[in-house]
This record gives structure tokens, sequence and C-alpha cells, in this order.
């Protein structure tokens, strides 16, 4: 799986990393993650307000950062 997190390194975007991280863990997934924080890559997903969260190519959440349990239910 790759977690790929969007934004210019904030500290919601660092505590969405770990929060990413942590549900991966948890739920024994073998991933990988990214942090992007380039703005042209980041909108080259069509996203406009950070930190953001993409699992598999697939933008899951957008402005906020979701808690651990939430991101474990994105990444079923």
């Amino acid at each position: 799986m790759k977690i790929q997190i969007l934004g210019a390194g904030c500290p919601k975007c660092k505590q969405l990393a770990e929060n990413a991280t942590t549900a991966a863990k948890e739920l024994g997934l073998d991933f990988e993650l990214e942090k992007v924080s380039n703005i042209n890559d980041i909108m080259s997903f069509g996203v406009m307000m950070t930190p953001a969260l993409v699992i598999d190519g697939e933008v899951k959440s957008t402005g906020k950062c979701p808690d651990t349990k939430t991101i474990k239910e994105l990444m079923k």
C-alpha cells in the first residue's frame, strides 16, 4: 500500500503522517509512506486544502487530520 501525505510540513501534516503510520502498522499492512510537499505535485491530485491523505493514488481526506481509527476505515 502506498500512503502519501500532501502538505508543506505543518504540525497537522506531521500528525497526519503519524496517524497514518500507526493505523497501517495496527492493521499489519505492508506500506510505503511518502510526504509530498511540492505545490505542483499536490495540485496534480486536485487538492486545494492540506493536509491531505492519499492511499494508493486515491485522495481519501483533505483539509483535516483524521484520527487513527478513521484512517483505518479508509485503508480497508
